[in-house]
């Protein structure tokens, strides 16, 4: 018996009582639309003023917003597809993962391409305007997206290559595992995920001691561009805890296996919920010009 069928029988045998399961369920939906309804009033505040989405530095944010509410949005369905159904078929949930794991994957990247707007702004400010425009901004965006992309549709190819046919009509508890088996997608997600931290860290050091050179004897704007790194470097740490995730759970469901599905609830608040909360602290709450909108747009839906 594989780890894979270990986990999904450990979730079987010790399935949590009616009363936890609705309490667990709620906590994770509750958070998940509070979650989403600040970052739909970011997203809201970023498209009604032409000044943020001419701004390079905006345009990534919400890009990284966007990512946040897909993210939450299909983990908060799984979640609550693994208490209700608990078994679906094999092509929604590869759907469903692969969606998921596109917004993952491009979070860290996405956080390495604003460490180095930020780094540009205050190392090179008279050259700011000629290096960071829109259009190369989009196209930046566009290579996370290509990237993340064919990192998670190989996971789809190999798979459609090496299982059979009746494999896709199935039904599985829905989890990257389950859906993507093959031996060699786990160790080619760990060569990835690999180079992926280890360039998004070389980043977010590199411009964060150039910036900290910087603001020794610069203005106040290079020493919140410094702070603005290290809130960065934070939530790539907290994206790091999804990679070591999968194996910290299949020691903790050997040693504890009655309390794994404690365990699972605890992980997806920690890996998934808790990093997503960071993004609206950032620009949405740190951010005077982008606060001062924001506040407009949430006090008038108060008042309505």
């Amino acid at each position: 018996m594989n780890v894979t069928s270990v986990n999904a029988t450990a979730v079987l045998q010790y399935r949590d009582s009616f009363s936890k399961a609705m309490t667990k369920n709620v906590i994770v939906v509750a958070l998940g639309i509070f979650i989403n309804y600040i970052n739909a009033a970011l997203i809201h505040t970023f498209c009604k003023h032409q000044m943020f989405y001419m701004n390079p530095r905006y345009i990534l944010f919400i890009h990284l917003v966007v990512n946040d509410m897909i993210q939450v949005t299909l983990t908060v369905i799984l979640f609550v597809i693994s208490y209700t159904i608990y078994q679906i078929n094999v092509s929604i949930c590869c759907i469903l993962i692969l969606l998921a794991l596109f917004a993952t994957e491009n979070t860290p990247l996405n956080l390495a391409c604003m460490a180095v707007e930020c780094y540009i702004a205050i190392c090179f400010p008279l050259r700011y305007v000629q290096i960071s425009t829109v259009n190369r901004t989009l196209m930046l965006i566009g290579l996370i997206w290509a990237t993340t992309m064919f990192s998670a549709v190989s996971d789809l190819f190999i798979t459609l290559a090496t299982e059979p046919q009746d494999f896709f009509h199935s039904k599985v508890f829905c989890i990257r595992q389950n859906v993507f088996p093959n031996p060699i997608i786990i160790k080619k997600r760990d060569i990835t995920y690999s180079v992926f931290l280890v360039l998004v860290w070389i980043t977010i050091f590199y411009t964060y001691f150039r910036i900290l050179s910087t603001a020794k004897t610069a203005s106040k704007d290079a020493k919140k561009a410094r702070n603005t790194i290290l809130l960065h470097g934070f939530q790539v740490l907290l994206c790091m805890a999804t990679y070591a995730a999968p194996p910290l759970l299949t020691v903790l469901q050997l040693w504890f296996p009655k309390n794994y599905t404690d365990f699972l609830f605890a992980c997806y608040i920690i890996v998934q919920i808790l990093p997503r909360s960071i993004s609206p602290i950032i620009y949405g709450v740190r951010d005077n010009t982008f606060r001062k909108y924001l506040k407009k747009y949430l006090c008038r839906v108060c008042i309505l």
